[in-house]
């Protein structure tokens, strides 16, 4: 079965345990799924209301926005840990002549790559939910401000916890092309997540 496709109480019952994976990254991609529902709830509770009538086609819009952000973040749950997988699988590798340890080298880079670019996609998942939370902060159900606010903090977590993630698979990779392009832009989307997800969260305290 598919992580998505657990339960709370199951998932956090294996995220809880000595298994490595579920670990931080689905973990991650589970708050960004969390914000950007809230967002699209938001959406729901201010289309059809006479007093955000204004904002009905934007409210439309974002609630599709958010609809596909939404699967993007349930699917990297599972992509994270199938990646991170992907890594544990080339240390059950033949390393007894110099050939098996050239193979078994050269698909631990490879393996890492993939492990790095996982998250480095949920980073791009969050920055786009949390401008698409933006557009909607003083313009919907202001009954609804709150859950806003708790939406750009679950994706907050969930972009600086991905970056994490990036980080610590960027560390055994060799290829320092590779690395110094991650490392740029993860550290662009990452500051610029953080900016707007402290906007959201400082509009939102006013609001209420």
């Amino acid at each position: 079965m598919l992580l998505k496709e657990l339960t709370v109480t199951d998932f956090a019952a294996i995220l809880g345990s000595a298994e490595p994976a579920p670990g931080g990254g689905s973990a991650s991609a589970v708050a960004g799924t969390l914000g950007i529902s809230l967002t699209k709830m938001v959406t729901e509770l201010t289309m059809g209301k006479k007093k955000y009538a204004e904002h009905q086609e934007l409210m439309e819009k974002i609630h599709e926005q958010a609809n596909r952000l939404q699967e993007s973040f349930l699917a990297a749950i599972d992509e994270d840990t199938e990646a991170f997988n992907q890594v544990s699988a080339v240390f059950a590798m033949p390393k007894d002549t110099v050939e098996e340890k050239a193979v078994r080298a050269a698909a631990l880079q490879r393996a890492l790559q993939g492990a790095a670019a996982s998250p480095m996609k949920m980073m791009e998942l969050a920055v786009a939910s949390l401008n698409t939370t933006k557009e909607v902060v003083g313009k919907s159900n202001i009954n609804a401000a709150s859950d806003l606010g708790v939406a750009a903090l679950n994706l907050k977590s969930a972009l600086q916890g991905a970056w994490l993630n990036v980080l610590i698979n960027l560390s055994g990779i060799k290829d320092p092309s590779f690395v110094a392009e991650y490392q740029e832009k993860g550290q662009k989307l990452v500051d610029q997540g953080i900016q707007l997800a402290d906007a959201i969260y400082s509009e939102i305290e006013k609001l209420i």
